[in-house]
């Protein structure tokens, strides 16, 4: 089992970091501070192709395999966390579920418009339902050939800058068979965005509660079969977890850096602090946790290429590799003592963005729960 990047993927790598080291790093204080994403890198970004990472080729993509996003994601975060989680979903839970899922006509129609910066964005959990998916109230009634939808969906990333909206809601019954999924414009009547949220990380990246008061769906608009949109988010969010775990690498090889750039020029009793073991033990333990949690990154985006089943090392990779980014960026902030409290020092936001990683696409504890479930069904 080889993990190595073919020469067009460290190409591309190598692309991604040029731009990210000229266009984002300069800005990514600023983003954190205004929380905005500055329209004009949006659009740089798109003539490089970021936005259609993972739309199929055919449909103006770059169609990139797990492995190369996940090369891609990771270099992204190292520089700002926020544009990167932007981009994840709108990929990973976006164009990925179009393609996957979408008829014929919605890939012509929507691929496209997603490829070239036209964003998207995921709305499932709702305010009493995060964990447990299954039990969302949104709902889609049948009228004709069109679905009313009403309800309300929380943390949705992207949900202010999006054009296009996926929504699951409630079809059927109860449980997990009775939920659809659903491409809503996000110009449709019927559909606004509610409360903002002020975040303690990731604070570039739009999350917001989007209100759904009788908002008229054509049923052409169905992603996928009626009743099978629990599938379809179960589905996507393995390859999400993937992406959340390359998020996590980049942030955490972030504050490695800092911190061992620090280690090397800050002088304490006459010389520098990385000569000093306890600093040297920290350091230590930061790389082998990010090699760590990047080669387990790679077997699930390798297995998920292969079309093997990857739920639970997709969880594996997802729940270390994120406890891991807040180890590393802890210990980021210890070596750089009092200045790794400043906003002056980037390991201070390396610290916040990393924390939301073991939350979002599934808790670390919703992580241990398919893992262990995975091992004793086995």
């Amino acid at each position: 089992m080889r993990f190595d990047l073919t020469d067009d993927q460290r190409a591309l790598r190598d692309a991604v970091r040029e731009f990210c080291r000229e266009e984002i790093l300069p800005i990514a204080r600023q983003i954190d501070e205004t929380e905005t994403i500055p329209a004009g890198l949006r659009q740089k970004m798109a003539g490089l192709g970021i936005w259609g990472l993972l739309a199929p080729p055919e449909h103006g993509g770059l169609g990139l395999d797990a492995v190369a996003y996940c090369a891609v994601i990771e270099e992204l975060a190292r520089a700002c966390a926020a544009l990167s989680i932007s981009i994840a979903v709108h990929n990973s839970v976006g164009c990925l579920a179009v393609a996957q899922f979408g008829s014929e006509e919605q890939k012509k129609h929507l691929l496209p418009r997603m490829a070239a910066g036209d964003i998207a964005a995921f709305a499932l959990t709702e305010p009493d339902s995060g964990s447990d998916a299954a039990s969302i109230r949104t709902t889609a009634r049948a009228e004709g050939d069109s679905f009313v939808l009403d309800g309300t969906k929380v943390f949705v990333t992207n949900g202010e800058a999006s054009g296009l909206v996926i929504v699951f809601a409630r079809t059927g019954g109860e449980g997990h068979r009775g939920i659809s999924a659903f491409v809503v414009e996000k110009s449709t009547p019927g559909l606004r965005v509610g409360t903002k949220e002020l975040k303690m990380g990731l604070r570039g990246s739009d999350t917001v509660e989007l209100v759904l008061e009788g908002c008229r769906v054509p049923r052409t608009q169905i992603l996928g079969r009626e009743g099978e949109g629990f599938r379809l988010a179960m589905s996507l969010l393995d390859g999400g977890r993937i992406g959340v775990a390359a998020q996590a690498v980049g942030i955490a090889r972030a504050a490695f850096e800092e911190a061992r750039r620090y280690a090397m020029t800050r002088e304490q009793f006459g010389g520098p602090i990385g000569n000093f073991q306890a600093v040297q033990w920290m350091i230590a333990d930061m790389a082998t946790a990010i090699e760590g949690a990047r080669l387990l990154m790679m077997r699930a985006a390798w297995m998920k290429d292969r079309g093997l089943p990857c739920t639970r090392e997709a969880s594996m990779a997802k729940l270390y590799a994120s406890e891991k980014a807040s180890f590393v960026c802890d210990r980021a902030v210890q070596i750089h003592g009092g200045y790794g409290y400043i906003r002056d020092y980037p390991v201070e936001r390396y610290y916040r963005d990393a924390r939301v990683t073991s939350l979002y696409e599934g808790t670390s504890e919703i992580q241990r729960i398919v893992i262990a479930r995975s091992l004793l069904k086995d």
